[in-house]
């Protein structure tokens, strides 16, 4: 009856698998005690695993916990990317650009003023959004006391789209606009080219897990 019992658990949780086999191995290891423990108290090896299921819960409500877990587990760390990996993407690019190009007064082709605005809100949105990251991680810290798995959550899901949107959005017009303007400077250097093609793909990546974040949500409140 055991192995029933997880084998419901694991179709039922959607998310990360470490986290998930995390879960399992952690539900398992329980199971077990209490079905030793009945075993010692004399009861038959069915009976004894029968009640430990029982004891434990039923599979849908445990399982709506357990994926509250699971989807603040994902949350966390795509927070995390987010707080890390988007200002340091933004600074690796500005220092390849110093290092292997120079200044920008050597560009020769003229700079529009609507492309200076434009710079200065995607350059701002970069630190936007890892405030927004930290936020979400402070606020989840302080909620937790205050709300269950499933508004913990929705909160940080929402949190997560925000700063996701927010990123892919200003890495879209930089690089639209840059390419209206004059499409050699997004490629100063070779560098500089390797670094926009990985903040690219970061980008991409934190809306996949995002979308899990949201996905494990609606998961929950199915």
């Amino acid at each position: 009856m055991i192995d029933e019992y997880l084998g419901e658990l694991d179709r039922r949780l959607h998310g990360c698998g470490r986290f998930k086999a995390d879960l399992l191995e952690e539900a398992r290891d329980g199971l077990h005690d209490a079905a030793d423990a009945y075993r010692e108290g004399g009861w038959a090896d069915a009976d004894a695993e029968r009640r430990a299921v029982a004891d434990f819960g039923p599979a849908a409500v445990v399982a709506r916990d357990y994926q509250a877990e699971l989807g603040m587990l994902s949350g966390v760390r795509t927070l995390w990317k987010l707080v890390v990996g988007v200002p340091a993407m933004q600074i690796a690019w500005d220092y390849a650009r110093i290092l292997t190009f120079g200044e920008w007064t050597k560009i020769s082709t003229p700079t529009p003023e609507w492309y200076k605005v434009v710079t200065h809100v995607t350059h701002g949105a970069v630190f936007v959004v890892p405030v927004i990251g930290v936020l979400a991680l402070l606020g989840i810290r302080w909620l937790s006391r205050k709300l269950d798995g499933t508004g913990l959550a929705r909160f940080c899901g929402i949190l997560i789209a925000l700063a996701v949107g927010i990123n892919l959005a200003s890495v879209g017009l930089l690089i639209s606009t840059t390419g209206f303007v004059d499409a050699s400077r997004l490629f100063l250097s070779v560098p500089c080219a390797v670094l926009m093609v990985a903040w690219v793909l970061l980008s991409l990546r934190l809306v996949v897990l995002a979308r899990r974040s949201w996905g494990g949500y609606a998961t929950i409140v199915a």
